[in-house]
């Protein structure tokens, strides 16, 4: 029994190692080493219509949309398609009682009716470039790892300022990929007028909310509409009623056709963050002691929000976004923690952990590993009293909101803009029960060996944290808004001897003196130590294809739309309709309320198989959230904005039999603009195929 079990591990190394069919996150501008692959699949482009520097081409109709998500350009008028989830802060911004765009939707009907939306960016690629030998200059091996360091930092500066210097509102950074092997020069241009046009009701664009968030079936139209503007030449600008739609280099077609099971897609987007290469203690950490701790402290503020926002629709207008927030990573760590169980991935890593060291010994490799497991050992107690100060204490709002009015009272319009829109959104009751659950799970979650004196002696003054929490609130000037607005610059005292303020500093100072410099400290090792483990690994098994982790620059993932066995006997078909919509459907409930208007029009009949949304092998995460998802022509057929519960794991392992994106149809998207906005006329701009 116990060889065959040790066959079986071996076996599911080998699926590990392997790259498999549909998995990888590849560079836009080396895309030429997989097209052979992608065109055997079933691409009918070659990689210069994929992305060039020379000419228009599909990497000129993707933007970065805000710092963490991805849209597209569907029209020569600056047209962008994105998530609804991605333009959700925006449109509850706009949002009042009054014009409840995140229940009722917003549709722009003309020019004029577009909203602006100070802060928001959207950024195109405009090259990226491999500047590895450039970036090292002046370096040898002799060095300490402090004085490479200083030579990357100085040698980047001077390649991104000249990037820069090459035209009107470019922006470049210098990353390190594969943890520092390879350096890449990534310039972009970014534009600052980008408008809200259109978006559906939240019974459409989050239908399901987090009951259905990551899950399949799925049946929720996750899609906002907005326009980039441009100066008279075209060129990036500050908001101005003089601006005029940007004129894009290339956008997309959208195609008529549909998708089946088979076809081929590649998901063109900016994902965020992946770890596919770590040792097998990070992912134990992650799956057994980070990911099971966070979930039960966002469980505890989720309950606390829920049960206020079901009171109240002011309270549910100024907390939705707040409540999504939270909700999304609370689930996916879940599905991640589960997946890497059912994967057994742990022991897989440490199977190929020991293969690798023996390979090592005798290499410039051995001891790389013993070294990564010392450096996680000395390092996890205290990045895990860091998680826990950061999902408690740092997530209660009062602490947070005086913070920042210290470092802003001496800016008096920041100050009364930042207190506007913090009480904007802001419910004491909420944040009072969210004090005592997190405080509470702090003190429960961290050793005391790790527990700053403050707390302590606070806890033995006032008796419990609800005692603490009534002298907080009782006392700090930071609920009231109008002594906030009148503070001064001669009021710092007052600040800084407010109780909520103190609070803060005090958890502040402590994490800072008590725990970030040993955090630093480790992590800079084993970030070093990373980057000879990942170049062993490149070493080890030089007949595999190696992509890098992800970390939001542009990526090109490809596979093919198709369904999954979630469970023995159960197998989920890769398209949803609007009939599972309508078998949803719930008045009573506020995540399953549809629109009447979507209920009559399918009672006129005709409509029950109207395409919502579809699966596919993509290889996605977070920041992929609003990408293209495009046909072997590269014609628009869907959006990317999920991936299935039982694959979140795929950050971290790739499993070919669960590892799904979900992506909304585009026709869905058209038959809302038309159907439920009326605003048909932005069809208009739009080029179809069919």
């Amino acid at each position: 029994m116990k060889k065959l079990f040790t066959l079986l591990i071996v076996f599911i190394v080998a699926g590990i190692q392997s790259l498999r069919a549909d998995e990888g996150m590849w560079l836009p501008a080396l895309i030429s080493q997989r097209i052979g692959d992608m065109q055997a699949k079933g691409l009918k482009l070659s990689a210069e219509d994929i992305y060039s520097i020379n000419k228009a081409s599909l990497k000129d109709a993707v933007v970065l949309f805000g710092s963490g998500c991805t849209g597209e350009l569907v029209s020569a008028e600056g047209l962008l398609f994105t998530n609804h989830h991605c333009g959700y802060s925006y449109i509850q911004k706009h949002s009042s009682v009054e014009h409840d765009y995140l229940k009722d939707g917003f549709w722009a009907m003309n020019r004029e009716q577009e909203l602006a939306n100070p802060g928001l960016t959207v950024s195109f690629l405009q090259y990226m470039e491999d500047v590895t030998d450039k970036v090292l200059v002046g370096y040898n091996t002799s060095m300490s790892e402090r004085q490479r360091d200083s030579i990357v930092a100085v040698n980047s500066k001077k390649l991104t300022a000249k990037a820069m210097s090459e035209g009107k509102g470019l922006r470049a950074n210098v990353e390190g990929l594969f943890y520092g092997n390879q350096y890449f020069l990534f310039v972009f241009k970014v534009f600052r007028d980008v408008r809200l046009v259109a978006a559906p009701p939240s019974s459409i664009g989050k239908f399901g909310g987090d009951t259905d968030n990551w899950m399949w079936p799925r049946h929720t139209g996750d899609f906002s509409i907005f326009r980039i503007y441009a100066d008279k030449d075209n060129n990036p600008a500050e908001y101005s009623k003089d601006n005029v739609p940007y004129t894009p280099r290339k956008f997309f077609k959208i195609s008529l056709k549909g998708v089946n099971e088979g076809d081929f897609t590649f998901v063109y987007g900016c994902p965020g963050s992946t770890k596919e290469y770590v040792t097998s203690d990070e992912v134990a950490y992650t799956a057994e002691v980070s990911d099971p701790t966070k979930i039960a402290l966002r469980t505890k503020r989720l309950d606390i929000v829920k049960k206020y926002m079901n009171q109240s629709q002011a309270v549910r207008i100024q907390y939705s976004s707040k409540a999504a927030s939270i909700a999304n990573a609370w689930k996916k760590w879940q599905g991640e923690a589960k997946g890497i169980a059912k994967m057994k991935t742990v022991e897989a890593k440490k199977e190929f952990e020991a293969r690798f060291k023996e390979w090592a010994k005798g290499n410039r490799y051995n001891g790389v590993l013993e070294n990564l497991e010392k450096l996680y050992q000395e390092r996890n107690p205290y990045f895990f009293a860091y998680e826990n100060y950061s999902e408690t204490i740092r997530v209660i709002e009062l602490l947070q909101f005086a913070s920042n009015i210290e470092r802003n009272f001496k800016n008096q319009k920041a100050k009364e803009a930042y207190t506007e829109a913090f009480f904007k959104d802001y419910h004491q009751p909420i944040d009072e029960e969210i004090f005592v659950a997190m405080v509470n799970g702090f003190n429960k979650n961290v050793p005391d060996e790790f527990k700053p004196e403050y707390l302590k002696e606070k806890l033995a003054e006032y008796g419990s944290a609800e005692g603490w929490r009534d002298a907080v609130f009782k006392n700090t000037i930071f609920t009231d808004k109008e002594k906030v607005l009148k503070l001064t610059q001669k009021d710092e005292d007052i600040i800084k001897n407010d109780p909520a303020y103190q609070m803060y500093e005090h958890f502040y100072r402590w994490y800072y003196d008590n725990l970030r410099p040993t955090i630093n400290r480790l992590n800079s090792e084993i970030r070093v130590a990373y980057r000879d483990y990942m170049q062993g690994q490149m070493d080890f098994e030089k007949g595999k294809d190696f992509y890098p982790d992800a970390n939001l620059t542009l990526r090109v993932a490809y596979g093919h739309v198709k369904g999954y066995n979630p469970a023995d006997a159960i197998y989920y078909k890769p398209v949803s309709t609007l009939k599972g919509i309508i078998e949803k459907d719930n008045p009573d409930i506020f995540d399953y309320n549809i629109p009447q208007k979507l209920r009559d029009i399918y009672a006129k009949g005709g409509r029950e198989n109207q395409p919502v949304c579809f699966l596919a092998t993509n290889h996605t995460t977070g920041g992929n959230s609003g990408s293209p998802v495009l046909d072997a022509y590269g014609n628009l057929v869907g959006i990317n904005f999920d991936r299935v519960w039982e694959g979140t794991m795929s950050d971290i392992v790739y499993d070919p039999e669960v590892c799904r994106n979900i992506s909304l149809d585009v026709r869905y998207i058209l038959f809302n603009i038309e159907e439920i906005g009326g605003a048909g006329y932005l069809l208009k701009e739009m080029e179809f195929v069919d």
